[in-house]
């Protein structure tokens, strides 16, 4: 009997081959003056188009979002150009694959805003090392967001949204996750705000839900999937606190107002037994709230990918690391072949190694 990883997978808004989705993972290819997805970019993710679903690395929404170096972005006409090369690659694969919007907030450095600092929801030091042109260095305190500030951020979200589709996406995701500027909102230790978009969950929560309805005014939310990092804890200077699970299940059951993708979740990166402000098991926890469609990621592999999918906690997986070292890592699952390993010292380095020439099966 065929693993229910292969199985097709098909909901109101998704249609997918399997079940296996590519994680958004930064790679820091695009070492170029415009900063755009390259052919190597739309090689690297042909060769990983048997995957039912990929979502790109995040992609920088405006220039005010950047956070770090050599990352593609899709706030300008030449990076749009750039985004087709990958899109149209995957498309002829027979692949599908959206890309994730993102503002890294705090989590940056002057040096890559013209010594301007990054905007922020508050004065709130991450304390970060931050990839700059000249190297590692350490975050500073940010400047905080004005209400126009604000309102510019979420209008860049919806034209990034748009210039994605431009580019010939099949859908965007909103990055939620992973203490980058949507979480630091979200988090009461980020966010000291006491205008509309601070103190009350509701408020918090808040620039989510209005880039949500300026998104629906130019495009379908059935194309639209959010990323969410729930007991995020100690890292990015993101802490749970006595209100995160409130503000986690307000927003996952607003959503259900919204017909969205999907909802991918983040299972927590640290060790959170014990902590009562902490979701233990975050699959299973929203599953129980979220009425659409749950991609569950955080170092899955082919047995525990099976049984999460088999207990009914998520109805797609995502791999991040495992599919940087194996291309093929579809086919690898089907007949259990050796995983190549990944060489961490080129992650995030430039050119072809340690990115398009990673070995696949002769099969």
């Amino acid at each position: 009997m065929e693993n229910i990883l292969f199985d097709a997978y098909k909901s109101k808004n998704l249609d997918l081959k399997n079940r296996i989705v590519m994680a958004p993972m930064t790679r820091s290819r695009s070492d170029n003056p415009e900063n755009k997805a390259t052919e190597l970019t739309a090689k690297y993710y042909q060769q990983r188009a048997s995957a039912g679903l990929i979502i790109t690395e995040g992609t920088f929404i405006s220039l005010e979002a950047v956070g770090v170096i050599n990352v593609p972005a899709i706030y300008s006409s030449a990076q749009i150009e750039g985004w087709k090369l990958t899109t149209e690659a995957v498309h002829q694969e027979g692949g599908k694959i959206f890309a994730q919007l993102w503002h890294t907030g705090a989590y940056s450095h002057p040096d890559l805003h013209n010594s301007k600092k990054p905007l922020a929801p508050s004065n709130v030091n991450p304390q970060q090392q931050i990839f700059t042109a000249t190297g590692f260095q350490t975050s500073e305190e940010p400047q905080p967001m004005t209400t126009a500030d604000i309102k510019q951020t979420v209008n860049d979200f919806k034209q990034a949204a748009l210039n994605a589709f431009e580019a010939g996406f099949d859908g965007v995701e909103l990055h939620g996750a992973n203490g980058y500027l949507l979480q630091q909102f979200f988090s009461k230790n980020s966010n000291l705000r006491t205008d509309e978009y601070g103190g009350s969950v509701e408020n918090r929560a808040r620039i989510l839900f209005e880039i949500l309805d300026a998104i629906k005014e130019v495009a379908d939310l059935n194309k639209v999937g959010l990323r969410l990092n729930p007991s995020l804890n100690g890292i990015m200077g993101i802490l749970v606190d006595d209100e995160t699970i409130e503000l986690y299940n307000y927003i996952v059951n607003r959503l259900n107002g919204y017909d969205l993708a999907y909802l991918h979740l983040i299972e927590p990166f640290t060790d959170v037994s014990g902590n009562s402000n902490a979701i233990q098991e975050v699959a299973k926890h929203f599953r129980k709230i979220y009425n659409g469609t749950i991609i569950i990621n955080r170092g899955f592999n082919k047995e525990t990918a099976t049984k999460v999918l088999k207990d009914g906690d998520a109805d797609l997986v995502s791999f991040g690391t495992p599919f940087i070292a194996n291309p093929d890592l579809v086919e690898r699952f089907k007949i259990d072949a050796p995983l190549n390993q990944p060489d961490q010292a080129t992650f995030y380095t430039p050119g072809e190694k340690g990115y398009t020439d990673y070995p696949t099966l002769n099969i």
